[in-house]
């Protein structure tokens, strides 16, 4: 019920133009970083920033804190399932610029492809897909493709880049939307 309310009320904010085009939305829940970098005297006030071509959206600032729990949602609109998804963390600062704790990119091109497949009788923790840490992603550990409850979900852990040391815990989640392309 929750999912249709948000695709009802992101299907309305749509330009209609757009809408031809889309193809969903991408739920980003972020959950929380792991052991971020120190970028204040003992601690960061980290917030992750998400972007997708043209789409930035960002977390509330956790206050001091360098394994900050922010369990948020953030929703992408979905035009190209080939666009790179990269995520920043930053350490907000109140009189400088804030300053960068490391990115990361993914690409859901396995999610959407887990997504077209025919789940008709599947039961719930099904693993649809397997993908392995490589040198071309940032996965720490294996993350898998599963079928849960009438929806299809990527649990993934992300190393930082361009840093000394941090992680990332997010995981995928598919909105279809009314009035759009579809998959």
């Amino acid at each position: 019920m929750e999912d249709s309310a948000a695709a009802a009320a992101a299907a309305a904010a749509v330009p209609k133009s757009l809408m031809e085009n889309l193809l969903g939305l991408l739920r980003v829940r972020v959950k929380r970083g792991v052991n971020l970098a120190v970028r204040d005297v003992r601690s960061s006030d980290p917030y992750l920033v998400i972007k997708m071509y043209n789409q930035k959206l960002k977390t509330r600032v956790i206050k001091r804190d360098v394994n900050p729990e922010w369990n948020e949602d953030l929703t992408l609109s979905v035009i190209d399932p080939n666009h790179i998804v990269s995520i920043t963390v930053y350490d907000h600062d109140t009189f400088s610029k804030d300053d960068k704790m490391g990115d990361a990119e993914f690409d859901v091109s396995s999610y959407i492809e887990a997504l077209r497949m025919n789940t008709t009788g599947l039961s719930n923790g099904t693993v649809l897909k397997r993908i392995q840490p490589s040198k071309h992603n940032c996965l720490t550990e294996e993350s898998c493709i599963y079928y849960n409850s009438g929806k299809i979900i990527q649990d993934m852990i992300l190393r930082l880049q361009n840093v000394e040391c941090g992680e990332v815990e997010i995981s995928l989640h598919w909105i279809d939307l009314p009035g759009s392309k579809g998959l």
